[in-house]
């Protein structure tokens, strides 16, 4: 019997280190950045929640037809939580998760504290 073994996609799970403190309490503005890369990767949203919380910090989950992209920002220490997640059977889409996860680095002018791939 032939198997071929299926990897469905890869999944990165970074910490940030981010010194304007306005984008870590500008939920409004990480959305719009968001959906512009949704855009730019053709990846096609199924769904948002955000939760904007009394410091101003916020969480933002991107539910998308390819799987998500999560945020967790705390201005208090400089820092946010960045999860992507693309699957897909079709095609490997491991070369737009890490695309995506550079651009939000950048957008937060941030330096990497934490970086995990995880192939699922």
């Amino acid at each position: 019997m032939n198997q071929t073994l299926y990897s469905p996609g890869l999944h990165k799970l970074v910490t940030l280190q981010v010194n304007d403190v306005d984008k870590l309490c500008n939920s409004n503005d990480f959305i719009i950045f968001s959906e512009d890369l949704l855009l730019k990767y053709n990846l096609e949203k199924v769904g948002i929640i955000v939760h904007n919380f009394e410091n101003n910090s916020f969480t933002i989950a991107i539910c998308l037809k390819e799987s998500h992209i999560c945020i967790h920002t705390w201005p208090e220490f400089k820092q946010l939580t960045l999860d992507v997640y693309l699957c897909n059977y079709l095609q490997d889409n491991s070369s737009k998760v890490k695309e995506l996860v550079h651009e939000y680095v950048s957008f937060f002018n941030a330096v990497v504290i934490k970086d995990f791939e995880i192939n699922r």
